[in-house]
């Protein structure tokens, strides 16, 4: 079916209109209307060709939210009218070790992202939320909380999985000292869940504003990352780190602040960085990494959030609005999150 949609054309053009065709329904296939559509920095990065040559036109979006319009003779969880989200993942391969554990974003055959991914089952490439509607089997369709404001959903389905995860796999709990490492799209969600799960939330940021800001969405202290004396004052002394700097930096003095046998994870930078042996030996201290989250896991944080009332922080955009939005995402000039309104496509 022909639909509507915003695409890359190449690395330099600005995004435009474009027509994308979407497959006839499957029997497990969900038709999905999209009302809200998240902007990620991996958008911008995968218009931009930044990681690669990109598979133009790139439609990009995985942070979506919508509502059923049709579902396949077979699908068994959604009926029409249902609110519905899609995150990161379309595809997997089901039956590899991962994904039998339910951890479909370590699939051992590669999971299809919503967008620019090549389609190894239907063919072609897919195509994300910049787009009326999408087509997705049901096993990736999420059920959305019927009481959180649904653009504010939206960047639930990539930052706030992206949080979630490490979170929750590193059973951060009540009591914790956790810190927070940086105060963008993925920090200021990981703030709200460390609060929500009973921690000591201390937001590390280099930024004094950041740090009032942090305060705000219910951290409990703040640590200018630069103030050597405050960085000392705080040493040995965290449970757990979540590093959300998008881009390579020192990460040897964040590892100092952890107890023994603890970790750090890192859910933004992927570039190469330094790490001194000896920082990790003296106090038998962790560095890991983690990416997004499987599909139950990523339907429990949506419950939880749900429960708890939590959302993401979003500035709502039109469609024609999304190359300024990709000039002010390079220049961190948002809080927290870009949604945008898919009527105004």
């Amino acid at each position: 079916m022909t639909t509507k949609a915003y695409a890359a054309f190449n690395a330099v053009d600005p995004l435009g209109a474009h027509t994308i065709e979407r497959r006839t329904l499957n029997a497990k296939d969900v038709f999905i209307k999209i009302d809200y559509c998240g902007v990620c920095h991996s958008d911008l990065h995968t218009a931009k060709s930044d990681w690669g040559p990109a598979n133009y036109p790139a439609v990009p979006g995985h942070e979506i939210v919508g509502r059923v319009e049709a579902v396949g003779s077979e699908v068994s969880k959604f009926k029409v009218g249902d609110i519905v989200g899609v995150g990161c993942m379309v595809e997997s391969c089901q039956h590899c070790h991962s994904c039998d554990e339910g951890l479909e974003q370590y699939c051992e055959n590669g999971f299809t992202g919503t967008y620019n991914s090549k389609n190894s089952k239907y063919g072609g490439i897919t195509y994300g939320g910049y787009s009326e509607n999408i087509v997705v089997e049901e096993e990736f369709v999420l059920n959305v909380p019927t009481n959180l404001p649904l653009e504010n959903v939206a960047p639930l389905l990539c930052a706030g999985i992206t949080t979630w995860s490490p979170l929750r796999h590193w059973n951060v709990k009540k009591g914790d000292k956790v810190g927070v490492v940086g105060l963008g799209g993925l920090g200021h969600m990981g703030v709200k869940f460390a609060k929500a799960m009973g921690a000591h939330v201390v937001m590390i940021t280099t930024s004094e504003a950041k740090g009032a800001d942090a305060m705000k969405l219910g951290a409990d202290e703040v640590l200018i990352s630069k103030d050597a004396d405050q960085m000392k004052q705080h040493a040995y002394s965290f449970d757990f780190l979540l590093n959300t700097i998008p881009v390579a930096h020192d990460v040897n003095p964040y590892l100092l602040l952890l107890k023994l046998d603890k970790t750090m994870c890192m859910v933004g930078a992927i570039e190469p960085f330094p790490i001194h042996g000896g920082v990790l030996i003296n106090k038998r201290r962790n560095i890991a990494g983690s990416l997004i989250g499987g599909i139950k896991e990523t339907q429990e944080m949506l419950d939880f959030c749900g429960e708890h009332g939590i959302v993401s922080e979003v500035e709502v955009i039109n469609m024609h609005e999304i190359n300024e939005a990709y000039v002010r995402m390079q220049k961190s000039d948002v809080k927290y999150r870009f949604v945008i309104d898919m009527k105004t496509l």
